[in-house]
């Protein structure tokens, strides 16, 4: 039995008036309260978030290699024909996100007033994933009143839309932090997110809900109470936000390689015959919003990330037709294969592919880690892609496979330009996914290596880094 790659759902959120939430802002705005107002001035609009060419590249109507003709920077150069629905999801503006958000708490955590309720039942009236189930659970709202006595009295966390409080997230315990209103708020955001990105992958799939067996979470919430952090299933609890009735899962966390440990996982499962459809499935990160915001004001740019990304993948056994996944070479870091970049990608990469007999120069496109360069440029983090490639190259010369010479034409070939939002497991190598998908469906490639890496150093538990590999292959192809 082989396993494919049967389709993927990419959605993204537009969330200005969550970026005071993530980490980095919420604990600069507690310290100097002046700062809200430079961020509030900073956050894009919607329109120019659609039109921004990144993000049109994450859900599908850009391929990356188009970023390279889009004059940078590329938040100045918006592009004047622009969608937000694309060929694997969309990107959804806040207020519709809050109809979704709201339809995810099951605990009843969440309170919108009655009027913004009515608004966001109108306006989401006609979304195809809505139906009488999910309608009936956004209620009536709750008065203003009510929601203004629990952030005042009861620990609730306000809720803005525009820079105006419209409703609250309740904390659902006294005393366990884990249950707070904001790490309620991170979990839900995530849940709503992911799920949405689960919608988009079955519609495009064709794959009836009933027809989903297991799915992955690979987010980077760890959801849970004081006794069990990181012990919930975020994977349940989309599955039955989707209707995926028939269908159990897990949560899978292993920082930026989650998304990918998760598929190898999955195909494990389908080839040895357990299940038929897995699916993987990453919500946004709302502790990642406005991560740089700092060097974002400072450069007078637009704060870049005021979107979540959200992501969701389908291994099916073969179909005959949909690329497969190699389950006889995945590389992994080892544990004593050292913590270098070019040790880790020796790892990654040359071993498995020595393992089938291939050099660097048989894989057509390489998938990294796609940190959008715009956010982490100005922070100083650099460009992320363009130096893994660069690594890459590099080794591809040290094996003897091509001359130094030829560097700069193997990255811009093999590699493509970053445009993933920084949210650690959703740019990590899978968002290429789609685009192989359509390239292998076309014609233009044969195979791509997907190569993620993780810092595990970040958890305090080890100095180690981490990393993960697998090729995707079009039907019919030979070594």
């Amino acid at each position: 039995m082989s396993v494919v790659v049967k389709g993927v759902g990419y959605i993204m959120v537009h969330v200005p008036d969550f970026v005071r939430y993530g980490s980095k802002p919420v604990r600069d705005i507690e310290d100097d309260g002046t700062i809200l107002e430079k961020v509030n001035n900073s956050v894009r609009s919607y329109e120019d978030a659609v039109s921004y060419a990144p993000n049109q590249v994450f859900i599908g109507n850009m391929h990356p290699d188009d970023l390279k003709k889009v004059p940078k920077p590329w938040y100045r150069n918006l592009l004047q024909k622009a969608n937000r629905k694309g060929k694997f999801g969309e990107i959804y503006p806040e207020d519709e996100f809050y109809a979704w958000l709201k339809i995810s708490d099951d605990f009843n955590l969440i309170l919108l007033e009655p009027e913004f309720t009515k608004a966001i039942r109108e306006k989401t009236a006609s979304d195809p994933f809505m139906n009488e189930k999910r309608n009936n659970k956004l209620g009536d709202g709750v008065p203003m009143d009510k929601i203004m006595k629990v952030i005042h009295e009861e620990g609730a966390l306000p809720l803005y839309y525009k820079r105006k409080i419209i409703g609250a997230i309740k904390r659902d315990h006294d005393n366990d932090d884990t249950l707070k209103a904001h790490v309620l708020l991170e979990n839900m955001v995530s849940k709503a997110s992911g799920s949405l990105a689960m919608l988009h992958l079955l519609k495009q799939a064709s794959l009836k809900p009933e027809d989903v067996d297991f799915v992955f979470d690979c987010t980077e919430e760890a959801i849970g109470d004081r006794y069990q952090r990181g012990g919930g299933s975020m994977s349940k609890a989309m599955a039955e936000f989707c209707e995926c009735m028939t269908a159990s899962g897990c949560d899978i966390r292993a920082f930026c390689c989650a998304p990918n440990y998760a598929i190898v996982n999955a195909a494990g499962l389908v080839e040895s015959g357990i299940h038929n459809n897995v699916v993987i499935a990453g919500g946004g990160c709302l502790a990642k919003a406005g991560m740089k915001y700092t060097a974002h004001l400072k450069n007078d740019m637009p704060i870049l990330e005021d979107v979540l990304g959200a992501i969701a993948i389908l291994i099916s056994k073969d179909d005959g037709v949909s690329p497969k996944i190699r389950l006889d070479a995945i590389g992994k870091h080892d544990v004593g294969a050292g913590s270098s970049q070019q040790a880790i990608m020796s790892a990654l990469i040359l071993k498995p592919l020595k393992k089938l007999g291939m050099k660097m120069t048989d894989i057509d496109k390489y998938s990294t880690e796609l940190h959008n360069p715009e956010v982490t440029l100005p922070a100083g983090s650099g460009d992320t892609p363009a130096t893994n490639y660069k690594i890459m190259a590099a080794l591809a010369v040290m094996n003897k496979e091509i001359d130094k010479t030829e560097m700069e034409r193997f990255i811009d070939e093999k590699g493509m330009p970053g445009y993933a939002p920084t949210q650690g497991h959703v740019p990590s190598a899978v968002p290429y996914m789609g685009h192989a998908l359509e390239d292998m469906k076309n014609g233009k490639i044969k195979r791509a290596m997907f190569v993620a890496k993780g810092s595990l150093f970040l958890g305090r538990m080890s100095q180690l880094s981490d990393g993960i590999s697998y090729i995707m292959e079009k039907q019919g192809t030979n070594n």
